[in-house]
């Protein structure tokens, strides 16, 4: 009983800390956060699940590729970083023309226009940012477990759900503001300040 409590103490307190750390790091606004954001305002939680769907899906891919050790390797590779930066913003403009031409969400709705699975899938593989703060969150945390291998769990698995939460929780705070996107209007102003923030929060890092 005691080494239960004394094992599940000391996971506890280094799983906490390094959620707080990904909460601030991870969850700061970024192009997926952004772009969570702006899919939810722009078409509702329902027709949004595909697409945060891939944005999770890709980015729990972006956390493997930093965890072994693939991220450090493409870091060596000047050219081919700078390609798949370029690719990047790219594809991130892409996104942020759809997201600033979007109609409101009643006519999209009667369209059947909604975001893709593999949008988000693409967008999360193309965004810098997950790769640098996964990177920052992955290595500098979780310290003091028993071993090596619990800590590689112990983050895995606690940045995996942070991961999932993060992305929810970005989604639900642009759907609150979906009922603004019944008039063309509104809906056209708060499209082009969500496209700008997603273009904005790409390209600063950059400067």
């Amino acid at each position: 009983m005691g080494g239960e409590f004394s094992v599940g103490s000391g996971l506890l307190w280094p799983s906490l800390a390094l959620a707080l750390k990904s909460a601030l790091v991870m969850g700061s606004p970024g192009p997926a956060t952004m772009s969570a954001t702006a899919v939810g305002a722009a078409y509702g939680v329902r027709r949004s699940l595909p697409y945060v769907g891939g944005l999770i899906a890709g980015t729990v891919a972006v956390l493997l590729v930093v965890a072994t050790g693939v991220f450090a390797i493409l870091l060596s590779m000047p050219l081919l970083n700078s390609v798949l930066e370029a690719g990047s913003v790219l594809y991130i403009l892409y996104l942020a023309y759809r997201i600033a031409t979007a109609p409101p969400l009643s006519a999209s709705e009667a369209k059947g226009v909604r975001p893709s699975f593999s949008a988000g899938l693409l967008l999360a593989l193309a965004n810098p940012k997950a790769y640098i703060a996964i990177a920052a969150v992955f290595t500098g945390a979780a310290r003091g477990l028993p071993s090596s291998a619990m800590d590689v769990l112990v983050r895995l698995a606690v940045l995996g759900i942070m991961i999932v939460l993060i992305h929810l929780l970005w989604l639900f705070a642009g759907s609150s503001l979906s009922r603004l996107f019944q008039s063309p209007a509104s809906a056209r102003v708060i499209n082009l300040t969500f496209a700008a923030l997603l273009v904005g929060a790409t390209l600063l890092p950059m400067l």
